[in-house]
């Protein structure tokens, strides 16, 4: 499905606020390239991008009216959405691949998760709230292993009998560069956790009222990401560095690489169906799997959390190189 022609001079654009929520970072790169080369501009939109943050709440300024769109961290906040009757939507579903992941010291005796049942885990409070419990149901791991991760990768780092929980694009970064080691990297969507991430939402009353909008909104994002990973980002990265002065060239260019690699963007339906595709399938798959585990209750009509009426139709699909 090809760009809509470029918005002449004369046309009035969307004024559109989209949260993110976490500092400026190669993992929102592709609506950071939307903005830079002019995809929004071209669908009709004037998109002022709001980094998140330690102390920002994006998600409660979206809710609130303060902001039209805002990019959920995974489907379980969409099912929280539903559970506490929040009247939020997921749109769009940028990574099909949630990029959690275990990292574990080089050990030939150490390859796949279930290995890791014997050490000591470094994971945060929201990662034992969530996708510990999966591990717990689904795969027999122990809570008396678990000591709380505090985003300081040296205890793990000192301990060879330790696994520590981190994202695919950046973690295993960093503890390169501070042990001079490259750690086992294990993604936990390969292992059946098969939740998306790095989702679109917006207010139901958005997809009610302004479908056209929300939908200019989504096709640019779709192409922003394309252009972003496949064709010429520096544009973005340096959007990027400028509202994240810690953010270095070797991390963007690692965060993208990986991206790649473990098709945490394109991969799955997308080839199909392009960037930010979902299906009914996964949602319910997963869903299952988290209330099975006690992380959602069984009885939540977990349908309101998505819709797939803006996504699955190629949008971008001719901007992916061809092999």
């Amino acid at each position: 499905m090809a760009a809509r022609s470029p918005a002449t001079a004369e046309t009035r654009l969307d004024k559109v606020s989209f949260g993110t929520n976490w500092v400026a970072e190669a993992e929102h790169g592709g609506f950071f390239q939307a903005v830079a080369d002019g995809t929004y501009k071209n669908y009709g939109l004037d998109v002022t991008i709001v980094p998140g943050g330690p102390n920002v709440n994006n998600r409660i300024l979206l809710i609130s009216g303060k902001l039209d769109f805002f990019m959920s961290a995974n489907t379980l906040q969409s099912f929280d959405a539903v559970a506490n009757n929040v009247p939020v939507v997921a749109v769009a579903a940028i990574f099909q691949k949630d990029p959690q992941v275990f990292l574990a010291h080089p050990n030939p005796k150490v390859t796949k998760l279930e290995d890791l049942k014997p050490m000591t885990l470094l994971i945060s409070k929201e990662g034992v709230a969530g996708y510990f419990q999966w591990m717990r149901s689904e795969l027999g791991f122990s809570a008396s292993k678990v000591k709380p991760y505090t985003y300081n990768a040296q205890p793990f780092i000192v301990d060879k009998n330790s696994a520590m929980q981190g994202y695919v694009t950046s973690e295993p970064f960093v503890v390169e560069k501070q042990a001079n080691f490259k750690p086992t990297v294990m993604l936990l969507a390969d292992y059946g956790f098969d939740g998306y991430s790095t989702l679109i939402e917006t207010r139901r009353e958005w997809v009610d009222k302004k479908p056209d909008l929300v939908q200019r909104f989504v096709d640019a994002s779709m192409i922003g990401w394309y252009n972003y990973l496949y064709g010429d980002n520096k544009a973005a990265n340096e959007i990027i560095k400028k509202l994240n002065p810690e953010m270095t060239d070797d991390l963007l260019a690692y965060s993208i690489a990986k991206m790649k690699e473990y098709g945490i963007v394109d991969s799955g339906d997308t080839l199909k169906d392009g960037i930010g595709a979902m299906s009914e399938a996964r949602v319910a798959s997963f869903f299952d799997k988290m209330s099975r585990a006690g992380v959602v209750k069984r009885d939540i009509d977990y349908r309101k959390a998505y819709t797939l009426q803006f996504i699955n139709k190629g949008v971008g699909l001719d901007l992916r190189p061809k092999k």
